[in-house]
């Protein structure tokens, strides 16, 4: 029986006024944004008829951010973050308002809609290493830190259930246009949050050192501290191979349970639903649960999920292995970000987010475009079986490395000063 307790235990995080505004924005803008990604890998099949070009488009999104996730970080520990998410998020809107415009008159080309994502990647560049850690600034008591970033990965799995659904409807009923201007009038909600925020003023580093010693230094850091360089490794590998799998639900929708937009909404939100699940579960965990475990297990249950998903010829089957998906789905990701950014030391946590950026905005186009190919030759179902496959020989591989008993006594030490610096300087 859940008591009193442990229901507020899970949501401390909200005692922090200024995270529960930027929550609260962040919520909006996420549904939007949900609706916006599931409009436009559905009008692109809807042209195309072709996996392929779902995969470039995920490509066309992506690659750039992982062009610019360094220079993003860099700019994330030298800058105002707050300024940097309101540029950005402004950006966003600017980029959703234009989607809006060209399938709002129904003379677009697929070229367009790519050079549009294409700008959406370098956005998302600057943004990701600068809304990450900026958790940190708004949460005061430290204690709170791991229990607010597993709010932030439920607040994306809320998004992902709701905006789907809500986006597979507006489809079919209102068109692709009507979903764009939702998610650049979500965007309101987070510049009204960010510019609602009480922080101190932001002290500028004294001594800007040249990019390239910026960037010299984090990867030394990381070699110094291989437990985060392993996590690192381990997401590029995940990006490359599993977290793909998305770029095939469309063709699972349309063509294998010859279902429309709705159809696609319901699995999209059906994986929305299990990540909520997974999410919660993360938000309530004590301060000893052994991350790592839950970790490398996550990993286990999505390649088992994505097997029983692949294997299924009928929607109504095809949503309890959905919901199992979408449970481990966005546990990896949040579990490898919540290890690196506690353990990361303050003055680096900027640029470490920003090769977590880099190598999953990297592998995971690459990934992408894998994956469309291999379904254009092999069919998504055995594509799909592949990456669960995948998955699991992951896990067994990489438990290996991120056993206690791996981590020499060294890297034991570093990651101890790590910590040290985190408590002195939060």
């Amino acid at each position: 029986m859940t008591t009193q307790a442990e229901k507020s235990n899970a949501f401390r995080a909200f005692r922090n006024r200024n995270y529960a505004l930027f929550f609260a924005g962040q919520s909006t803008s996420q549904i939007g944004t949900w609706m916006q990604r599931t409009a436009v890998s559905w009008v692109i099949y809807s042209i195309t008829h072709s996996a392929s070009m779902l995969g470039l488009a995920v490509f066309a999104q992506q690659f750039p951010s992982f062009l610019f996730s360094l220079l993003g970080g860099i700019a994330s520990d030298r800058y105002d973050r707050r300024k940097i998410l309101l540029i950005t998020q402004t950006a966003s809107l600017i980029q959703s308002v234009l989607l809006a415009i060209l399938t709002f008159t129904n003379h677009y080309m697929i070229w367009e809609i790519m050079v549009l994502s294409v700008i959406l990647g370098i956005v998302n560049a600057f943004d990701t290493p600068a809304r990450q850690p900026m958790v940190h600034e708004l949460v005061s008591n430290k204690e709170d830190i791991t229990n607010a970033l597993a709010l932030n990965s439920a607040m994306v799995n809320i998004a992902r259930l709701v905006g789907p659904a809500l986006s597979g409807i507006v489809l079919q009923s209102f068109g692709a246009h009507t979903c764009f201007i939702l998610n650049a009038v979500s965007f309101l909600a987070v510049l009204a949050s960010l510019l609602l925020l009480k922080l101190p003023p932001f002290i500028a580093p004294t001594n800007k050192k040249h990019v390239v010693t910026d960037l010299s230094e984090g990867f030394l850091y990381l070699r110094q501290t291989p437990r985060i360089g392993t996590i690192i490794i381990l997401m590029m590998c995940m990006a490359f191979f599993v977290f793909p799998y998305d770029t095939l639900t469309p063709v699972f929708a349309k063509t294998i349970f010859n279902g429309d937009a709705r159809t696609f909404g319901y699995i999209a939100s059906a994986v929305g639903f299990g990540a909520i699940t997974g999410s919660f579960f993360l938000a309530s965990l004590k301060k000893n649960a052994n991350l790592t475990n839950i970790l490398l297990i996550s990993i286990g249950v999505l390649g088992a999920g994505l097997i029983g998903f692949s294997q299924c010829t009928s929607f109504f089957g095809a949503i309890p292995f959905a919901v199992i998906i979408g449970i481990a789905s966005l546990t990896p990701a949040t579990v490898s970000i919540t290890i690196i950014q506690i353990e990361a030391a303050t003055n680096m946590r900027g640029r470490v987010m920003s090769y977590v950026a880099m190598a999953y905005f990297g592998m995971l186009p690459l990934g992408s475009l894998l994956a469309g190919a291999a379904s254009q030759q092999l069919s998504a179902p055995w594509t799909m079986l592949l990456q669960g496959i995948i998955s699991i020989i992951i896990m067994l591989v990489f438990y290996r490395y991120l056993r206690p008993e791996h981590i020499h006594k060294k890297d034991l030490q570093n990651l101890q000063e790590a910590e040290n610096s985190v408590t002195d300087k939060v």
